[in-house]
């Protein structure tokens, strides 16, 4: 396997490179008024009650601009502050302008953010502690949509997050309970190599899911626009030249005001969102999972 810095054991075998996706131009953005939920299968159009629906905060909403199109990213400090932290440092920088998608594998990730084009190399910033885990309490907003034994299944934000349950906390001197990232598609996860506190610039985001991640690997934001466009980008371990890019990587508190994206995301909490959720449920049946929910977006 090439020596990259996402070391994960896979059983995948050869993998033929997908059929190749339509082209869009960088600035291409999904009309505001278009609001669906087929990219896992579930293909109903779903109506949001205008008061069901979230703005993402300017400042976790990380703008990548690629030569196949645009993809938006959610931060979720509450699940992992310091990697967070280190991507806005980064992006301010200007970091990750023209680095390559040089790691593609189809049914899995694909994965940049190395100034090396390589999977060897990045930044001159500190490594991470890993933050494969986080603590949560009755404070932090948590809409649960499954309760598998012995945990519960929900979202903190856009954020499919699996937890101890909530009786725990009594149990606890903080009051909260550990918590963690889902590997579901979009799901926007840090790299590393063997060692858990090697994580440093390059991150890989989610074509499918991929739950053996869980825990093993730092989970800090998830694609709410553009999942098409990450399932897009060039296969290849590694890409064959010319390689797929980001052209420029942006917090939408940081571009010029005539530049900015609102985004708006269904509101977990909402009754729009309860809609969705049982439409899942009854077209996935006993094979439901939190990752089959595609939350709407608008973006616009």
């Amino acid at each position: 396997m090439h020596p990259v810095k996402l070391t994960v054991a896979l059983a995948l075998g050869a993998l033929a490179a997908t059929s190749a996706a339509q082209a869009q131009s960088h600035r291409n953005k999904p009309p505001p008024t278009t609001i669906g939920t087929g990219l896992n299968g579930i293909a109903k159009p779903l109506k949001v009650a205008d008061q069901d629906w979230r703005t993402v905060d300017p400042d976790d909403l990380l703008v990548i601009e690629t030569n196949k199109g645009r993809i938006l990213i959610e931060m979720v400090p509450e699940v992992a502050p310091a990697h967070v932290a280190q991507i806005k440092t980064l992006a301010r920088q200007h970091f990750y302008d023209g680095q390559t998608f040089f790691r593609v594998i189809d049914q899995f990730m694909v994965q940049t953010g190395d100034p090396e084009n390589t999977g060897k190399g990045g930044s001159k910033l500190p490594n991470l502690k890993p933050e494969f885990t986080f603590r949560r309490g009755s404070d932090l907003r948590f809409t649960p949509v499954a309760q598998p034994a012995g945990s519960v299944v929900g979202f903190v934000r856009s954020m499919p997050v699996m937890s101890q349950p909530d009786a725990l906390m009594v149990m606890t001197a903080s009051h909260a309970v550990t918590a963690w990232g889902l590997f579901c598609p979009g799901v926007a996860g840090m790299a590393r190599d063997n060692a858990v506190d090697s994580a440093n610039s390059q991150f890989f985001l989610m074509r499918q899911a991929y739950p053996s991640l869980e825990k093993k690997y730092t989970a800090w934001g998830r694609v709410v626009a553009g999942l098409n466009v990450v399932r897009a980008i060039k296969v290849g371990e590694p890409v064959s030249p010319p390689q797929d890019r980001m052209i420029t990587v942006r917090l939408a508190s940081d571009l010029p005001s005539n530049e900015r994206t609102a985004v708006r995301v269904i509101d977990p909490g909402s009754a729009s969102f309860r809609t969705l959720l049982e439409r899942v449920r009854q077209e996935k049946g006993a094979d439901f999972s939190v990752c089959d929910i595609d939350l709407p977006s608008r973006v616009g």
